[in-house]
């Protein structure tokens, strides 16, 4: 929380930097006090037609009391941001609620020089967000006919807008809930921000390179020469103090110098100068820096002040920052052709989408596209991620139309939440490739924000799956898929033919294929390769059409043993040419080749004509393909549209989950008792079947009877509750001589486990036992678990993970997941149980997780699953004061 001296206290997370319509960047904030001075000059700034818009009358002057009343607010029932750059208010957006607590009165007020750059729209939804904080469900506004752009604000929001005209004036009102279509109309926009500020970095007018050298084999000679020696189309600028002449051109002292606009600027000096060098490119008007300098957060608590400050002062002066530590960039678009980066020179020109975090790690990955003759459209080193991240790239790779599949090699995901919601988005268009180093779980890159998660590990793992990624743990296995997704299509099914000239090595393939979820359809190992080039070739082409045009054949391994007079390009153009023809994907391994000088790993194929992913060893390959047939069924399913359970009340669980929170400090976790816990799961129609205190056996009887027989006895010990094998439960129990005598029994077996106390429930129709978990992580925001209740859970960690919203098709897989799940679906006898109750249930927990933040654990267990329908028989609800999700429905950059 953040105490403004003389006003009043705000969330921290009120403040952001944000990204404008047009990529640059600006900083909100609540208003302050000490802002009399610049409120004014922004005033005084304004255009007479402006100021009359916003006060229905011409002042050319703020009184004092105005003033104060403007920069003094409570942040409760009177709240107002400003968006800065460099220091100076560029827009201000205020509410004050008025005598209806639920309702508050909205304006706005943007500079002349920055209208158009999309500042009124994130002041709203910043605003919306406080408001809702602050018990505010409703904002009215009065505006001028002639003020369009004020209405289209507010048209253009995805409220629901009602409008009347009256003595001149147009009043506005709406419902500030977020709705289905306002958070697309957010997304839409934040989409097409990040996109069009990462492509300015990749794009740029014209570069400078700050720190150019001379010296040969220092970072800042060679990324001058790379520019220059890649073919850049813009202007290329040399700044350094210390030379005259730079590579053959002209060197400026400082960028001040330069005659014309620099867009980009690349950074490399050390540590010590980058702040003034930021400041001089602030002055200049640079769009965008690179900064391949170390010395931030690599060098301890020092460096990560370093980091903090570098990002603070270019994102306040509306520059993004690719860095630092960062390798570089690369574009190959002829109309660009971008080598701002260490690699030696400029790549072939293809479809894949390339990031990473870490300059080594950036070497290492483009050392192994190079090897494989890999294709890129662009490339992009984060270093220390301190701004531009894999996000920021996949938002700009959706739109590109050079890019085709996008690989990242990811150390960290600053905001999983966010990169679900992206790459689902991008997957159903593109492939989405990720290598992940910390596969035990989630964490931030040095110098940012430390939040730690708390969901299971494989709830990462889970959330890319149902996001439509392709996940790998290794480079060199992002690289075997990217391999074939640049060059094959989609397969249209899983069934493989494996192609060989080794009856041995096809058995290999196939017994590797099974297992990864391939279906081999047909084997072919009569191949003769040894008959000479003249007879052997056009043998084999034929061969490989004739199986390639079997309907049941998606896709074709050929694992070729060497052969005399065939040399590996021969076949593999061969296999390329079909593959076009036929429209279905081919991989080749080509295995036993002892010859250092024939590479196989890679794409082979001659200039002008198609190409093969070729491997070394039939394994790779047959994984390489599987990924992809896994990809193609993700991308060719229905995946129906978000669950929207009916009868939930978002509302009255709001109101409901506010009380009990009332006394909740910060966010220390209370739980609910049984009574308070079944009131807020019925909200979204989740009922418990209720249980039932007593302290005598005669009360037990009364209650036994006020239910109805025969009813259920447990302890209330959460060790023992459900386990009927340690005498925690007594079922069926059917009228008051038996109550009495379980009662008496259960007391005297328990007294070893500190006689716990008993409860009464109704007996519940049997069924197969379940349990759900939802919980709040720090990182993920919601998380949804189903398991088996007992051993599977509880020894075997067999849990099924998915993240809200959920889709049908998330719903239909969460339940089927479990390794135990075939107990559902008529095990060894049983009957199946209704799976849609389950579903049902899944549906509407996670929809409750996901508007509720402040509930932060759930747990239903046991669930009984019958042949129809499915009973919840114990329910824990733990609530906090929620903590700010790191995708909320506000624009705000992270970091």
């Amino acid at each position: 929380m953040v105490d403004q001296p003389g006003a009043g206290i705000y969330p921290e997370y009120w403040e952001a930097d944000v990204v404008l319509r047009d990529g640059g960047t600006a900083h909100l904030r609540p208003i302050r006090p000490e802002d009399a001075d610049a409120l004014q000059a922004f005033h005084a700034g304004q255009s007479q037609a402006s100021i009359y818009m916003r006060f229905f009358s011409f002042k050319p002057k703020l009184s004092g009391k105005e003033v104060r009343r403007f920069t003094e607010v409570d942040h409760v029932n009177r709240v107002a941001f400003v968006i800065t750059i460099g220091g100076e208010i560029m827009g201000v957006g205020r509410y004050d609620r008025l005598d209806d607590p639920a309702e508050a009165e909205v304006a706005f007020n943007i500079s002349d020089k920055h209208q158009g750059r999309g500042i009124g729209s994130i002041l709203l939804e910043h605003l919306a967000v406080a408001a809702r904080e602050n018990g505010i469900r409703r904002f009215t506004a009065e505006v001028l006919p002639e003020n369009r752009k004020m209405l289209m604000v507010f048209a253009d929001a995805g409220y629901d807008l009602t409008r009347q005209f009256d003595d001149g004036v147009v009043s506005v009102e709406f419902n500030i809930d977020p709705t289905e279509k306002s958070r697309a109309v957010m997304e839409s926009r934040e989409h097409r921000a990040e996109a069009r500020s990462v492509r300015d970095l990749l794009a740029p007018s014209s570069v400078a390179v700050i720190g150019a050298s001379r010296k040969w084999g220092t970072v800042g000679y060679q990324l001058l020469e790379h520019i220059i020696e890649g073919g850049f189309k813009g202007p290329v600028y040399a700044v350094n103090p210390e030379a005259f002449e730079l590579a053959g051109m002209l060197s400026f002292g400082k960028l001040s110098e330069i005659p014309d606009p620099v867009q980009l600027a690349i950074i490399a000096v050390p540590y010590e100068e980058v702040p003034a060098v930021v400041a001089d490119c602030a002055a200049a008007g640079v769009k965008g820096l690179v900064v391949a300098t170390a010395g931030f957060a690599d060098d301890g608590e020092r460096g990560l002040a370093r980091q903090h400050e570098l990002v603070r002062q270019a994102r306040a002066n509306g520059m993004r920052v690719v860095g630092p530590e960062s390798l570089g960039m690369l574009n190959t678009n002829p109309d660009v052709s971008l080598n701002a980066s260490m690699a030696p020179s400029m790549p072939p020109r293809g479809g894949l989408g390339l990031f990473t975090q870490s300059a080594a790690v950036g070497v290492a990955v483009y050392a192994a596209a190079s090897r494989r003759r890999l294709g890129i459209s662009s490339f992009l080193s984060a270093g220390n991620r301190a701004d531009v991240s894999g996000n920021d790239a996949m938002q700009y790779w959706e739109d590109d139309p050079d890019t085709s599949a996008v690989g990242l090699y990811l150390e960290s995901i600053g905001n999983p939440r966010k990169f679900s919601r992206l790459a689902r988005r991008l997957s159903r268009s593109k492939p989405v490739i990720v290598a992940k180093s910390d596969v035990t779980g989630l964490r931030l890159p040095p110098g940012h924000e430390v939040r730690t998660t708390q969901a299971p590990s494989a709830a990462l793992d889970a959330m890319m799956r149902q996001a439509g990624v392709i996940r790998v743990d290794t480079i060199e296995q992002l690289m075997d898929i990217a391999q074939v997704v640049s060059t094959q299509p989609l397969p249209n099914g899983p069934g493989v033919a494996v192609f060989s000239n080794s009856v041995a090595l096809a058995t290999v393939v196939a017994d590797t294929a099974v297992p990864a979820g391939l279906d081999i359809v047909r084997t072919v190992t009569d191949v003769d390769l040894d008959a000479g080039m003249s007879v052997a070739l056009p043998a084999f082409r034929e061969r490989v059409r004739e199986v390639l045009a079997d309907d049941h054949v998606n896709a074709l391994v050929a694992a070729l043993l060497p052969a005399r007079g065939l040399t590996v390009e021969a076949l593999a153009g061969v296999l390329a040419e079909c593959a076009e023809e036929a429209g279905k994907p081919v991989v080749a391994a080509f295995s036993g080749i002892l010859d250092a000088s024939i590479h196989v790993e890679g794409l082979v194929g001659g200039p002008g004509k198609p190409r093969l992913p070729c491997y070394s060893n039939s394994g790779s390959a047959v994984a390489a393909l599987a990924a992809i047939v896994e990809y193609a069924q993700w991308v060719g399913r229905d995946h129906g549209l978000f669950a929207e359970p009916e009868g939930c009340d978002a509302d009255g669980t709001r109101e409901t989950l506010a009380a009990m929170l009332s006394g909740v400090i910060g966010e220390k976790l209370r739980k609910l008792d049984a009574g308070a816990a079944a009131t807020l799961l019925s909200g979204y129609g989740i009922n418990v079947v209720p249980t039932f205190d007593f302290g005598t056996p005669e009360e037990a009887v009364a209650a036994a009877e006020s239910i109805g027989w025969p009813v259920v006895l447990k302890t209330t010990d959460p060790a023992l509750r459900h386990r009927l094998d340690l005498g925690g439960v007594r079922l069926d129990i059917q009228d008051a001589a038996s109550l009495r005598q379980n009662i008496d029994q259960m007391h005297r077996a328990l007294k070893p486990y500190g006689s716990p106390s008993l409860e009464l429930q109704a007996m519940a129709p049997v069924g197969q036992a379940c349990t759900f978990r939802a919980m709040e992580d720090p990182l993920l925001g919601p998380v949804l678990s189903f398991g088996l209740a007992g051993d599977a859970v509880n020894l075997l960690e067999d849990w099924a993970h998915r993240v809200p919203p959920l889709s049908a098709a998330d719903l239909h897989d969460i339940i089927r997941s479990p390794r135990a799940s075939r107990k559902l679906f008529g095990y060894q006898g049983l009957p199946p149980v209704d799976v849609g109750a389950l579903e049902d249930i899944a549906a509407r927990l996670a929809k409750l997780k996901d508007d509720h933040p402040g509930i932060a654990l759930v747990e239903l267990n046991p669930v009984l699953a019958g042949p129809t329908g499915a009973t919840i028989l114990g329910a824990d609800v733990w609530i906090a004061n929620a903590a700010q999700r790191t995708d909320s429905a506000r624009r705000a950059m992270r970091g």
